[in-house]
């Protein structure tokens, strides 16, 4: 049976949060370098409302294993057709094409929420990632070399992007 994602509750977030936190050590995910906590997330959680800036997450036997947001880009009027796809999976649901099915899904879904534009923002070094986002036609628009310090270690970060409407 394919995986079916569904909008993320709020009782969702601690889950949300855990999946989020365990990429943090392997520094290929996310600029974060200490674990955030729930509370902090909370604001985050309010501004992925399910018309405009979903947050969806995938259930395995009860559990959350993955979530994929879209979120603002640049904070600007002029930006609001532009989202920032993220996209977080358990470690146990890594490799199992639930990061292809979310992509899918979320460009597919785009125009229905008034996106025409989706991007990416992925460190340089994160090679699955990028050969996901390059396997769906995302084009790289820009490098942006040596711009983040993972352990004394400056990486680069890849910014993707794709038009969908």
């Amino acid at each position: 049976m394919p995986p079916l994602h569904r909008i993320a509750r709020f009782d969702d977030l601690p889950a949300i949060v855990a999946i989020y936190n365990s990429t943090i050590a392997s520094r290929q995910a996310t600029a974060d370098t200490e674990p955030i906590s729930v509370e902090s997330r909370h604001a985050w959680f309010a501004e992925h409302t399910p018309g405009r800036r979903p947050l969806w997450v995938i259930e395995a036997e009860g559990q959350v294993t993955g979530w994929l947001s879209y979120s603002n880009f640049y904070g600007r009027p002029a930006y609001s057709a532009t989202a920032e796809l993220s996209i977080y999976l358990h470690e146990r649901a890594r490799g199992k094409g639930l990061g292809r099915y979310f992509l899918e899904q979320a460009i597919a879904y785009a125009p229905q929420i008034g996106i025409h534009t989706l991007l990416g923002f992925i460190f340089g070094h994160n090679k699955p990632s990028l050969a996901l986002f390059d396997a769906f036609g995302f084009e790289r628009w820009a490098t942006m070399p040596r711009v983040a310090n993972l352990d004394g270690i400056e990486r680069d970060l890849i910014i993707l992007g794709k038009r969908v409407a």
